[in-house]
């Protein structure tokens, strides 16, 4: 094992790199499992959604002084560092290429292993990590990704998901229509918040919009359009972003239900960016409690994409000697939850 920095005793580091879409992240992780804050910086274009060239660019330029600043915040260096974790996918090629070449750099450079994770199972073990959660269904709401996911004969499986957009895209979109920069879900549940609290006792009953759900699954787009057309028709915003929040939330908590019932499990966890609205966090409480479950949401660091999470999944491999070869580093845009085999606990 390296020697390491007084501040952290004899435990050599994890280093994770976080870069699937607008986020740049790295993050560390004790080899027992203390997980510190990751050294972020977000890609915001100017107008309209990611472009992921610009995105990449934005990481390539950042990536210096994100990693010094994170070692010097953390009196490390180098020989403190005993593995380098990476996302592999799911993600945008060009982002997740810089992050790829920059783990397969330093692990070279500094001679420790290279471990390629699933961003999407990430989200879970971060999860995991800082709720002390067992065994959960997944609620996984981010900008590019809806899913809810249950663990079952070694893997993460999807037991639902969006069929058109992810509810973070959803929001963003519909931000943007209306002259909201990015990331618009925050500004939505600002204005959400606002018009329920000129008057607690609001109903749904003013405003209709279709409902999300199609079997285990969900879909956004159309709720989106019509969402749109409650304020060309002359609802005010306000009302039109709570009452969206109401319902796709509503829908996603719903098959988070079904999904605990048929797996049989007792616990909820929250992951992703539009995990830290408080609405949808409200909702997930009042559901387990009224099935004697228990809902939880790790710190909202820890909910957005961050280059800690990417290091915590690393650690939980390397506990069962799994790494990645240079040959097998090669990115994965399109890898699936339920692709990746889970042996470690």
């Amino acid at each position: 094992m390296k020697a390491m920095s007084a501040a952290y005793g004899l435990m050599a580091m994890i280093l994770g790199i976080e870069s699937t879409a607008h986020t740049l992240s790295f993050g560390l992780v004790s080899q027992d499992g203390e997980a510190l804050p990751s050294s972020s910086d977000l890609y915001a274009p100017d107008e309209g959604g990611i472009h992921p060239r610009e995105a990449a660019d934005h990481h390539s330029e950042i990536a210096g002084h994100l990693l010094q600043n994170l070692m010097e915040t953390n009196s490390l260096n180098s020989s403190d560092i005993s593995a380098i974790a990476f996302s592999q996918g799911p993600g945008l090629g060009p982002c997740l290429r810089v992050g790829a070449s920059i783990a397969r750099g330093l692990s070279h450079s500094w001679d420790v292993p290279l471990v390629g994770v699933n961003h999407c199972v990430a989200h879970i073990e971060i999860g995991r990590n800082q709720t002390k959660c067992d065994d959960p269904v997944l609620l996984y709401v981010s900008g590019g990704n809806t899913q809810i996911i249950a663990r079952k004969g070694g893997r993460y499986r999807v037991l639902g998901e969006t069929l058109d957009i992810g509810i973070g895209n959803m929001l963003d979109k519909f931000a943007r229509t209306h002259g909201m920069a990015f990331p618009g879900g925050p500004k939505v549940e600002s204005l959400a918040s606002k018009w329920l609290s000129s008057d607690s006792t609001r109903t749904l009953d003013r405003i209709s919009l279709p409902y999300a759900v199609q079997g285990m699954d969900l879909s956004f787009s159309g709720i989106m359009t019509a969402a749109n057309q409650k304020v060309a028709d002359g609802h005010p915003l306000e009302e039109v972003c709570w009452a969206l929040q109401e319902h796709v939330f509503a829908a996603c908590i719903e098959v988070a239900e079904r999904a605990m019932a048929h797996a049989g499990k007792d616990e909820l966890l929250l992951g992703g960016g539009v995990a830290c609205n408080a609405r949808i966090n409200e909702m997930a409480r009042i559901m387990c409690d009224e099935r004697g479950a228990t809902a939880y949401c790790p710190p909202k660091p820890f909910c957005v994409d961050n280059g800690t999470m990417i290091a915590e999944l690393g650690r939980r491999m390397l506990s069962v000697s799994e790494t990645t070869e240079l040959s097998e580093s090669a990115i994965s845009p399109g890898l699936r939850t339920d692709q990746t085999i889970v042996r470690w606990n």
